[in-house]
C-alpha cells in the first residue's frame, strides 16, 4: 500500500473514483458533488498545484484526496459556531474511495496521511467541511478525531459543514 502524489496518467482512475462517489451519494439521497463536481478541470488543477494524493494498493488506485497548505477563502466566514483559532491550517478536500474498496480503512489512511503531511510542515490545524447530509462523512471524521465548528458556504452558494481537527 501506498500514498503518494497524484500524476496525470492517474487522472481516469481518479475520475472513475469520483463517477463512483457521485451514484453512492446520489443513492444515499445526499445531494453532494451532484452537480458534476469535482469535474476533470478541478482534478487536474489538483494534480497541477501539488495537491492530489492517492492511495494504491497493489498497484490499484482505492483512494484520492486533494491535501492543501494554501488556506481556504471560504472558511473565512463561518457561522452557527466558530474556528478555535486562526492558526494556521491545512485543507483536506475530494476525499473518496473506489466504490467496491470502501470499508477498507482508506478513508482513514488518506486523512492519516494528511496528519503527518501537516506535521512534518509545523502545521497543527486540519480542516475540512461537508454535507450536511452526508453522515457517512461526519461520522468518519468525528471518528477520526474532528470537531464540528460551524457552517460555511462554498463559492457556489452551497452551504456545508465545518471541522477542525488539532493535532
Amino acid at each position: 500500500m501506498e500514498i503518494r502524489k497524484t500524476t496525470y496518467g492517474d487522472l481516469a482512475a481518479i475520475m472513475e473514483i469520483v463517477a463512483g462517489a457521485q451514484r453512492l451519494l446520489h443513492d444515499r439521497g445526499i445531494d453532494q458533488w451532484q452537480d458534476g463536481y469535482p469535474t476533470e478541470e478541478v482534478i487536474v488543477g489538483d494534480i497541477r498545484n501539488g495537491y492530489s494524493h492517492i492511495l494504491s494498493d497493489k498497484g490499484r488506485v482505492c483512494a484520492t484526496a486533494a491535501i492543501s497548505f494554501d488556506g481556504e477563502p471560504t472558511y473565512a466566514t463561518i457561522r452557527n459556531g466558530r474556528w478555535p483559532d486562526e492558526e494556521p491550517y491545512a485543507v483536506v478536500h475530494r476525499l473518496a474511495v473506489r466504490s467496491d474498496s470502501l470499508g477498507n480503512g482508506y478513508a482513514e489512511m488518506m486523512l492519516g496521511f494528511a496528519e503527518s503531511e501537516s506535521l512534518s510542515r509545523g502545521i497543527r490545524r486540519i480542516r475540512v467541511d461537508t454535507h450536511d447530509d452526508n453522515t457517512p462523512m461526519q461520522r468518519l471524521l468525528e471518528k477520526s478525531g474532528y470537531v464540528p465548528c460551524g457552517d460555511i458556504t462554498l463559492a457556489s452558494g452551497a452551504p456545508r459543514r465545518a471541522f477542525i481537527k488539532i493535532l
